[in-house]
């Protein structure tokens, strides 16, 4: 695996970098060697945060993990790539009906991570527990921002009266707003 590893506020220090490549480098057994994780850490007043993206075959897994230590931070984000991972695999499992292939494949998975043992737990599996249908009618995205807040929720779905596309309006961390609009292929 290929680190690249950048701080934001922070120097990246030896110490840092040790922890970081030990704590992913637990990955290794999972992904070719040409598999890049690109790692980011930052320092916002006393918030340590880590931000981690494996970009892998369409798809990318993503953690990032904030604590007022950035060694516990580390530790947080190893453990939530571990079971994207696990999601990851029962999903390409699951597509390919039980017979996935590492190699040919163009993927960034070695062959050990379909062969290995640990199976995902209850917790792992996606389970879609409620399904809400609502009538959707074109709205700027400025009017689908003011409508999320006065349903006191952090995203809003809705047709974009612009463009005709479904959008999603979202509440950024910073108090900001964000917008989704679709890209087809």
């Amino acid at each position: 695996m290929k680190f690249i590893i950048s701080g934001k506020n922070i120097e990246v220090t030896p110490g840092l970098k040790d922890t970081v490549e030990q704590k992913l480098g637990k990955l290794e057994r999972y992904f070719t060697p040409e598999t890049e994780i690109i790692v980011t850490l930052s320092v916002e007043k006393a918030r340590q945060k880590i931000e981690v993206t494996i970009p892998v075959k369409g798809n990318i897994i993503r953690s990032e993990q904030t604590s007022d230590d950035m060694y516990v931070s580390i530790d947080l984000v190893e453990e939530v790539i571990e079971r994207q991972l696990r999601k990851y695999k029962n999903k390409l499992v699951a597509r390919s009906q039980g017979h996935p292939t590492a190699s040919g494949s163009g993927n960034n998975f070695k062959k050990e991570f379909f062969e290995s043992e640990e199976e995902s737990s209850e917790d792992d599996e996606v389970k879609i527990v409620r399904t809400k249908r609502f009538g959707i009618k074109p709205m700027y995205p400025e009017d689908a921002c003011v409508q999320m807040e006065l349903l006191g929720h952090n995203f809003f779905v809705f047709c974009n009266a612009e463009t005709d596309d479904v959008n999603v309006v979202y509440k950024r961390k910073d108090g900001s707003f964000g917008l989704i609009e679709p890209e087809f292929n």
